[in-house]
C-alpha cells in the first residue's frame, strides 16, 4: 500500500502560518520542502525558534524534510573557512536576509551552530517511492553528480568550502537543486524586474515540460513582452522535467495568484499570499483536488 504524504513548502519563520497549515491537514506523515528560517518583511510575528522546534519535532515523529537554500546559506554564514573568514559574507544583503535567525540565536553561537548542524543533516533531495521532493529543482544530471560523492544526498562539513565557492561541478549541482536554473537571455535582450532592476538573466520554470518559448518558461518577469519572441534554445541549463517522470513537489519560487498545478507531474507549492500544502496519495498525475489551501487565522 502506498504511503500518503502531506507536503508543506517554505515557512520562513512564520509560526502562525505553520500552525494554520497543520490545523487544516488530515492525520498522517508530513514532508517539508525547506526554507524554515529567515522571515520576510511581510511576516507579522517572525519566530525562527518556534518554527524550527516544531518542524524538528514533527520530523523526529516520522516526518521528513529536505534542505532549502536558506538553510545552506545559514550553514555557510555561521562557519569559517580555513582562512578564518566566514564561508558566507556577514553583512549587507546577506545579513538583512538572515536577520530574524540572528536575532533569535546570534552569530556563530552554540545555539546557532546546533541548528545549522541539524540543517546539515537534511538531504538535498528525497525520493519517497513515487514522489520526489527537492527545494527548487529536480535536475537529474545535477543529482547524479552529487550522488557520486554523497549517495545519501547529505552534504558533509568537508564539502562546505567548495559549495560556498560555487566553482566546481559538485558545487554548481548543489546550487541548481537549491536555487533552480537561471540562464542568460540572448545578446541585446533584458527585462526590468519587479524591483525596477534591469536583468539579462532569467529564472526558468523547469517543471513546465510543454514550454516552447521564453515567455512560457520564464519566471518573475513582470512584462513578458520584454522577452525574446523566439523558441527556447537547447542548452544544458534548460533541462525541462520529462513528462514521463515521477511527480515532484518543490517550493522556493514565491509564486503569485492562487495555488495551481502547472504540470501533470511537477508543482511548486510556494505561494506566500495564499499558503497551501499538497496531500499526495500515490497518484502519478498531480491534481488540484489534492491542494490544501490555508485560510488566514484558520
Amino acid at each position: 500500500m502506498t504511503q500518503t504524504w502531506t507536503v508543506i513548502p517554505d515557512l520562513h519563520a512564520d509560526p502562525a502560518r505553520l500552525e494554520a497549515t497543520l490545523r487544516m491537514l488530515e492525520p498522517g506523515p508530513l514532508a517539508f520542502l525547506g526554507d524554515f528560517i529567515d522571515a520576510g518583511r511581510s511576516t507579522p510575528c517572525p519566530d525562527d525558534a518556534a518554527v524550527l522546534t516544531r518542524v524538528r519535532d514533527l520530523v523526529a515523529r516520522g516526518g521528513v524534510a529536505v534542505m532549502g537554500n536558506h538553510e545552506l546559506n545559514a550553514i555557510l554564514y555561521h562557519r569559517l573557512g580555513v582562512d578564518g573568514v566566514p564561508l558566507r559574507t556577514r553583512g549587507g544583503k546577506n545579513a538583512a536576509q538572515h536577520r530574524s535567525f540572528v536575532e533569535a540565536f546570534g552569530t556563530a553561537t552554540p545555539a546557532a551552530l546546533e541548528w545549522t548542524d541539524w540543517f546539515l543533516s537534511l538531504p538535498l533531495w528525497l525520493d519517497l517511492g513515487g514522489l520526489r521532493l527537492v527545494h527548487a529543482c529536480w535536475n537529474q544530471p545535477a543529482i547524479d553528480v552529487i550522488a557520486a560523492r554523497r549517495p545519501d544526498a547529505r552534504l558533509r562539513a568537508e564539502d562546505l568550502a567548495e559549495v560556498a565557492a560555487k566553482t566546481t561541478p559538485f558545487a554548481r549541482a548543489v546550487d541548481t537543486l537549491l536555487t533552480g536554473p537561471e540562464i542568460a537571455l540572448p545578446a541585446g535582450h533584458s527585462f526590468v524586474d519587479a524591483h525596477g532592476h534591469r536583468r539579462d538573466r532569467v529564472r526558468i520554470a523547469w517543471w513546465r515540460s510543454a514550454a516552447k518559448t521564453w515567455a512560457e518558461a520564464a519566471l518573475s518577469v513582470p512584462d513578458p513582452a520584454q522577452l525574446p519572441t523566439g523558441p527556447l534554445p537547447h542548452a544544458p541549463e534548460i533541462a525541462l522535467y520529462p513528462a514521463g517522470s515521477p511527480p515532484v513537489l518543490i517550493g522556493h519560487y514565491k509564486m503569485q495568484d492562487a495555488p495551481r498545478i502547472e504540470a501533470p507531474n511537477a508543482a511548486c507549492l510556494d505561494y506566500p499570499d495564499q499558503p497551501c500544502a499538497y496531500r499526495w496519495c500515490g497518484e502519478a498525475v498531480l491534481s488540484e483536488q489534492h491542494l490544501v489551501t490555508v485560510q488566514p487565522g484558520a
